[in-house]
């Protein structure tokens, strides 16, 4: 415990040297900031384009609009930055051969794993919940509506979500020589489980749902019971991934 210990204070001191720290947290409170803003202005924008000529006549933007944004940008956006960010975090130490004097002074190679799927996704946690407080903040003035009753029911499944993709990007990058292999091989899984989602027996199960269906818990069209084979699905998944990894690890040459 020790050891994993050691290494989680390692990549918190890399992360705030190589900004990775500052670069999460600069794109995601501008998701944060960009949700409530652009509900609010996309009307006036329109207006402005569609000229004199032309009047297009738009129901007023409300809280759905804005909560829309923001998952759109953490679904489709923002969870690709960390897995960029994170993608080479164990194919990098392994091709600089910085593990070499750590593991042969005792290092256990369990702890190279632990210890990095915990600061990656510890990043992505404080990343997430900062920004949702944000649009939280500005869509609460903006839109004072009662259209979006139960919207930190929305950012669970995000934060679930979260355990198994980090993982597959640990996963990714400890199978790989480059830099680019956890995010590669994110992207893979992302594509597979949204194909998957056609299945329609499926849909429950898919872990794919914890990213999908967040508009509908916030509005309350959907609870969250529906969605908890996925969310407990999710779980196991990260936890096997991570042991794979570990072994893996363990079996590579470094």
């Amino acid at each position: 415990m020790k050891s994993t210990w050691f290494f989680i204070r390692k990549e918190l001191l890399e992360s705030w040297r190589n900004y990775h720290l500052l670069i999460i947290m600069i794109v995601f409170v501008i998701f944060g900031i960009e949700g409530p803003l652009m509900a609010k202005l996309t009307p006036d924008i329109l207006k402005m384009a569609s000229g004199s000529g032309f009047s297009i006549k738009m129901p007023d933007p409300t809280s759905i609009d804005s909560w829309q944004q923001y998952y759109k940008n953490m679904t489709q956006i923002g969870i690709y930055v960390l897995v960029v960010i994170f993608s080479g975090t164990v194919s990098g130490e392994v091709s600089q051969g910085t593990l070499v004097n750590l593991v042969t002074k005792g290092l256990p190679r369990y702890s190279v794993i632990i210890a990095k799927y915990i600061v990656a996704y510890l990043q992505w946690c404080l990343a997430l919940i900062t920004s949702f407080l944000i649009s939280w903040g500005y869509t609460a003035y903006y839109f004072p509506d009662n259209k979006t009753p139960n919207i930190w029911l929305g950012l669970w499944p995000l934060l679930i979500f979260g355990l198994m993709f980090v993982a597959i990007t640990i996963l990714g990058s400890t199978l790989s020589t480059n830099n680019y292999g956890g995010f590669l091989t994110s992207v893979i899984v992302f594509i597979g489980l949204t194909l998957l989602n056609l299945f329609k027996d499926f849909k429950r199960y898919n872990p794919i749902a914890l990213v999908t269906d967040n508009m509908s818990l916030v509005k309350g069209t959907e609870k969250i019971s529906h969605i908890m084979p996925a969310i407990w699905i999710t779980i196991f998944s990260a936890l096997v991934i991570i042991y794979l990894s570990i072994l893996l690890l363990k079996r590579k040459k470094l």
